[in-house]
C-alpha cells in the first residue's frame, strides 16, 4: 500500500511551546505520532528552532545589524536543534537527517531535481528528512515567513499528499470572531479569495512568521493541487487528531 505524504512544517513558538527554551517534551510528541503512524503515512518535517536553540545558552555582541547576529546564532543553533531531533527520534527507533535549503535552490532545475532525488532516497530508506533554511547564506525565512514558504514551496517539489502546518491556534479564525474575543475557527476552505479578507495580520512571539504568512504559504500549495491544514501544534498528539477530525482546525482545499 502506497504510504500517505505528509510535509509537517513546525515553527519555534510551537517548539518552544511558546516559552524562551526548546520543548523536548513536544519533540517526543511528534516523534510519538510519526511511531504511530509509520505504517499508512511518510513524513518530511520543515523545523525552524535553530535561533530559539541558541538564545538558550548564548549572547553575541556585535556592532553589525542584528540580521547578522540572527545568522551567527542560527549557525550555532542548528547542530543542537538537529541533535535533539535525533536523539528522541532514535529512542522510538525512527532515523532522521539533515537538509539545508535555500529559496534559491527552487529557482535552479538541476538543484531542484537533486533535492526530490536525495530526500526520495532518504524516505525510501526509512529516514526522516528534517530541513530548516541554510541561514548563515539566505535571509529570507529570518526576515520573513518562518518557514513556511520553505515548506510550502518543498511540499510542492515533492508533490506531498497533505501539507500540515503547526502554529499556536486552532487554524484560521474568522475576523470577526478575532474582534469579538470569541476565536471561531474557519473549518474548511474552497474560496481562497474569501479566506484573505478573514486574516487578521499578526507576528508570533518567536517565529517571524503568522497568519499572513500561512495564507501566502497555503497559497503556493493550492497551486500544486495539495491540500493544507492549519493545526494547533501546541495541543499534544495533534497531527493525529486532525487526521482523525477529533480538534478543530483549518483545511483548505
Amino acid at each position: 500500500m502506497k504510504k500517505k505524504r505528509i510535509l509537517l512544517k513546525i515553527g519555534s513558538n510551537t517548539l518552544t511551546k511558546e516559552t524562551d527554551n526548546i520543548s523536548r517534551g513536544k519533540i517526543e510528541d511528534i516523534a510519538n505520532q510519526i511511531a504511530k503512524l509509520q505504517d499508512t503515512c511518510e513524513f518530511i518535517i520543515v523545523s525552524s528552532g535553530a535561533i530559539a536553540v541558541a538564545k538558550q545558552f548564548v549572547k553575541l555582541e556585535s556592532k553589525r545589524k542584528e540580521l547578522f547576529v540572527k545568522q551567527a546564532l542560527a549557525s550555532i543553533g542548528q547542530p543542537h536543534l538537529i541533535r535533539m531531533y535525533q536523539e528522541t527520534f532514535r529512542e522510538l527507533g525512527l532515523l532522521t537527517s539533515q537538509c539545508l535549503l535555500s529559496y534559491s535552490d527552487f529557482e535552479k532545475q538541476e538543484s531542484k531535481t537533486n533535492i526530490v532525488n536525495t530526500i526520495n532516497v532518504l524516505v525510501n530508506n526509512n529516514y526522516i528528512p528534517i530541513i530548516n533554511e541554510n541561514d548563515t547564506v539566505a535571509t529570507d525565512e529570518i526576515k520573513f515567513g518562518d518557514n513556511d514558504k520553505l515548506g510550502a514551496l518543498t511540499a510542492s517539489l515533492l508533490d506531498v499528499d497533505l501539507f500540515i502546518i503547526a502554529t499556536n491556534t486552532n487554524g484560521i479564525y474568522t475576523k470577526e470572531s478575532i474582534e469579538s474575543n470569541k476565536p471561531e475557527t474557519i473549518e474548511i476552505v474552497e474560496d481562497f479569495d474569501t479566506l484573505l479578507k478573514q486574516v487578521v495580520n499578526s507576528k508570533s512571539s518567536h517565529g517571524s512568521g503568522g497568519m499572513q504568512s500561512k495564507i501566502e504559504a497555503a497559497s503556493v500549495t493550492k497551486k500544486a493541487n495539495i491540500e493544507t491544514w492549519i493545526v494547533n501544534g501546541l495541543e499534544d498528539n495533534f497531527i493525529v487528531n486532525a487526521l482523525e477530525s477529533k480538534v478543530s482546525f483549518t483545511k483548505i482545499k
